[in-house]
């Protein structure tokens, strides 16, 4: 059985989007890339073809991974998401040790996941470390960059 993916409603819209536009406008648009690498003459030694027949098998396959996500997943609504302790789409305040700053994360599905923003997957070190602790909890992470030492401050939908 395929694991379930947890999804915001705005991520789900978001895939759907994405994977209609790969099937209507990129599946065309490669085709008339392929169209007119034909037309060029001996596609033995056509590089505009082959550039385009190797878009269109990665094009294939993302429509294929967004296909299977899309069955996968289970939305997640704000009363799912529970304050006693860190949970997927909870967002959390971290005290960090070293340097004694906070930041505010937000524990969301690896498809949500957008560091930069504050989105951290649920499958990276800090989400995996800080699933189902509670507010007080000092934790010690590990990292790609070392062991980092973060208390949780405060959890919230």
């Amino acid at each position: 059985m395929a694991e379930e993916m947890l999804i915001t409603e705005e991520g789900l819209k978001q895939m759907e989007e994405d994977l209609e536009n790969l099937k209507t406008v990129r599946r065309k648009e490669v085709a008339d890339r392929i169209k007119q690498a034909i037309e060029f003459g001996d596609i033995s030694e056509n590089s505009e073809y082959e550039d385009a027949k190797n878009e269109q098998a990665f094009i294939e396959g993302q429509i294929l991974a967004l296909e299977k996500q899309l069955k996968n997943a289970r939305i997640i609504n704000e009363d799912d998401v529970i304050t006693t302790a860190v949970s997927e789409y909870s967002t959390v305040r971290l005290k960090f040790f070293e340097d004694g700053s906070e930041k505010e994360i937000q524990i969301v599905g690896s498809v949500e996941a957008k560091p930069f923003e504050g989105k951290i997957s649920n499958e990276s070190p800090v989400g995996k470390a800080v699933l189902g602790h509670k507010i007080g909890d000092v934790l010690e992470i590990n990292v790609p960059a070392g062991v980092v030492k973060v208390e949780i401050l405060d959890i919230r939908k």
